[in-house]
């Protein structure tokens, strides 16, 4: 395993991480969380991110039940969450879809206590929130970071507008400064983070834990003949990806993907894993696993991106550029 910095940050974060979106309650319990983290951390993964809105909470109080058996020390692994979505019983004003201070600075306590744990290593702003004052939340957010419930923050799916009027409030008044973005980042999603981001990098020493590098499991070749049982896109509550999996261009690009990736001894889906660690802005790519072996199959990815040769790299980008977003 190696380590990158988050960004300008001090901390270090391993090149690979374990993400629990999906998977964790809905797919994975508490015996499968342990083994997983435990081979996880074994590999060398230091970095296990989760949300508050992930499985309404669920994802959370598990991932910190799996963590107190694991009996890690504290200093040795690095958790994350995200605020904005609120939990599902959430029904009354300043509890859903916000970023105000008054539901920051309950949500971080609502986490500590699903956690088990005293602080949270990142807190991610999950959303941007149109309706708040910029400023309001990241006075909430470094206040987190003061009263030592949380070590450093960030952001997800924010412009780059937004990231850097909430870095410049933080420069202004001397506050905690968002230090991490969180994107989607794929071979068929990249503007983003190689465009409208590209002068942050430098500009504010932003660092990136990137989402998805598998577009959901399409750049595994699984879903080239349509959605198959047991899948993500075959479960009731991820039917929104269905259209997105089953495009038949981009099947067609990842079917083209599979002998390069053959030639290199690698499956489609280490490729594409590959090809995103290989950006050297991404701090950590996120990865998912409902079982221990595609766990140990994703981590295959580190061996693979020593492969990646301009050459190989330019034959990827002819294949799937031209379907980027």
């Amino acid at each position: 395993m190696r380590y990158r910095r988050l960004g300008r940050a001090g901390l270090q974060v391993s090149e690979l991480s374990l993400g629990s979106w999906v998977t964790y309650h809905n797919q994975v319990n508490v015996d499968a969380a342990v083994e997983m983290m435990a081979a996880a951390f074994d590999a060398g993964i230091n970095f296990f991110d989760n949300a508050e809105a992930y499985a309404g909470g669920r994802s959370e109080e598990l991932m910190g039940q799996a963590i107190k058996r694991l009996g890690w020390p504290r200093l040795n692994y690095v958790v994350s969450t995200k605020f904005y979505w609120g939990l599902p019983d959430a029904v009354t004003v300043n509890r859903r879809n916000t970023l105000n201070r008054k539901y920051l600075m309950q949500a971080i306590d609502g986490s500590l206590k699903r956690f088990g744990l005293e602080h949270i290593d990142l807190v991610y702003c999950h959303r941007p929130d149109p309706q708040t004052p910029v400023e309001e939340t990241v006075w909430a957010m470094s206040d987190m970071i003061t009263q030592g419930k949380a070590l450093y923050w960030g952001t997800s799916e924010w412009s780059a507008a937004d990231i850097r009027a909430a870095w410049e409030i933080a420069e202004r008044h001397h506050l905690h400064k968002p230090v991490v973005e969180q994107p989607q980042y794929h071979l068929f999603h990249r503007e983003r983070v190689e465009q409208e981001y590209a002068r942050l990098y430098e500009d504010l020493g932003l660092g990136l834990t990137t989402w998805s590098p598998l577009a959901s499991g399409l750049l595994s070749g699984k879903y080239g003949s349509g959605i198959p049982a047991g899948s993500r896109g075959a479960m009731e509550s991820m039917g929104f990806l269905r259209d997105g999996l089953t495009d038949a261009a981009k099947n067609a690009a990842v079917a083209e993907l599979a002998p390069i990736a053959r030639e290199l001894g690698a499956t489609t889906a280490q490729l594409a894993i590959a090809w995103v660690s290989k950006n050297p802005r991404v701090s950590s790519v996120i990865t998912g696993a409902s079982k221990v072996e595609q766990l140990r199959s994703n981590l295959g990815a580190l061996a693979v991106a020593d492969k990646l040769t301009p050459d190989v790299i330019e034959r990827i980008e002819a294949i799937t550029s031209p379907l980027a977003e």
